[in-house]
């Protein structure tokens, strides 16, 4: 076997553990995808003298790759180069695959190609690298997972998260990462090999694009999207320190504005914000969101955050007035029945999510919104956006998806402000007091 002298940053040296899961996650120019490949190739050449001559078999993933121009077949190419490996010590480069010592083979595959069949000719394979994970399915996890099982099998991730409940997020950053799995963070700063024109590039997108600079180069979740209608508002909040920690008036009602939802199982979501007007300042303190789920869920959340009906009141959008079609029952009816004030904003008519969007943008200003405890709404303002034709280059109102249903309430919210009134004091006219 040759001996090969392969150097690795820091951030990775965890990962040269053996481990059933290894994962990296972090931003771009920290070197994931290099030192997977290396390891990648490093296996390979030992796998012969751990395995009795039987050489490694290895899957390199994606959950989309159309042809091979999106695998990394490319940069393990690249590798096996520059480490000077060739045919002579096992390796041999076809157009669809890789020879690898002993007979071994590296393939490259699509997941969304497989079915609970086809899966099955992945047994026997000793590594899988699923690279840009962050777009993995649950789905594919779990058909990935229990095929390979070879003893001393092992499943790499590496990934620049997108949302935190994205499956391999919460497989791997939650509290229920699979047993022994080794987990690392690395960044930019972490890659000593960074090169200048990387760090130009970085740079120029902080300067240029800051509202995507943490989730580009830092490997944060997307606070933001490309043209997302409250994108430079929700940038310049988080720059003047307006979101982050928002305690609650005790003495102040909390106003709930709700987007109303269905009891169904493919019903739209319901979605609700917790809310103080403070002076001239919309305090934010609180978010909820649940899917087909009665109305009895929803006020059971709100009791159990100490929203009860002498604490606090609902804002409904037009609609709370129509009955559900399960139960037969309007939210606003429902609601008064629980004892609390409820107040129904009118239709606005012809524009209205529009006017809506732009009501939010004025007074986003005011606005302080609490972090940890609005942070699934947050990520619903930060993500929702037009809907746009590309072929005519036009656009077609805000996409209905995920993020409407928090924006929309949000939206409800913002129209159903009023500023305080102003009080205007009159001089006293003293010659009526009998006063001179």
């Amino acid at each position: 076997m040759r001996d090969l002298k392969i150097e690795t940053a820091r951030a990775f040296v965890p990962l040269l553990q053996p481990s059933r899961y290894k994962a990296a996650h972090g931003g771009r120019g920290s070197g994931k995808s290099h030192f997977f490949a290396e390891k990648l190739i490093e296996d390979c050449i030992a796998e012969p003298g751990d395995s009795g001559g039987q050489g490694m078999r290895a899957v390199c993933i994606r959950e989309v790759q159309k042809d091979l121009a999106q695998s990394s077949k490319l940069l393990i190419e690249t590798k096996i180069k520059a480490m000077e490996l060739g045919e002579a010590d096992g390796f041999k480069v076809f157009r669809d695959v890789i020879q690898t010592p002993g007979d071994g083979l590296m393939i490259f595959k699509g997941m969304n190609d497989y079915t609970a069949d086809s899966i099955k000719s992945l047994e026997g394979f000793k590594r899988a690298w699923w690279e840009e994970a962050q777009t993995a399915t649950s789905l594919s996890l779990e058909l990935l997972r229990p095929t390979l099982r070879a003893e001393g099998s092992e499943i790499w991730f590496s990934w620049n998260p997108r949302r935190k409940i994205d499956p391999v997020d919460q497989m791997f950053r939650s509290a229920q990462a699979p047993t022994g799995s080794i987990v690392v963070k690395a960044n930019w700063r972490d890659n000593p090999w960074f090169t200048g024109v990387l760090e130009q590039e970085r740079l120029d997108c902080l300067r240029d694009n800051p509202e995507q600079y943490d989730h580009i180069w830092e490997g944060g979740y997307i606070s933001v999207v490309s043209g997302a209608y409250f994108a430079k508002h929700l940038t310049a909040a988080r720059a003047d320190g307006r979101i982050g920690r928002v305690a609650p008036d005790p003495l102040i009602k909390i106003r709930l504005f709700a987007d109303i939802g269905g009891t169904g199982a493919k019903s739209d979501a319901f979605a609700l914000w917790a809310a103080q007007f403070i002076g001239k300042e919309i305090r934010v303190v609180n978010y909820y969101e649940a899917q087909g789920q009665p109305l009895d869920a929803h006020l059971a959340w709100c009791r159990s955050q100490g929203y009860t009906p002498d604490r606090a009141s609902f804002w409904l959008p037009h609609d709370g007035a129509t009955n559900d079609k399960v139960y037969d029952v309007s939210f606003e009816s429902a609601l008064k029945k629980a004892e609390y004030a409820v107040t129904v904003v009118p239709n606005q008519g012809k524009g209205a999510a529009k006017a809506r969007i732009e009501e939010v943008r004025r007074l986003f200003p005011a606005m302080w919104i609490d972090e940890d405890k609005c942070s699934g709404g947050l990520a619903a303002l930060g993500w929702y956006h037009e809907k746009r034709d590309d072929e005519r280059n036009i656009g077609l109102g805000p996409d209905h998806d995920w993020s409407s249903h928090g924006a929309d309430s949000f939206g409800l919210m913002a129209v159903a402000y009023e500023p305080p009134r102003s009080t205007v004091l009159k001089p006293i006219d003293y010659s009526t007091r009998g006063i001179v």
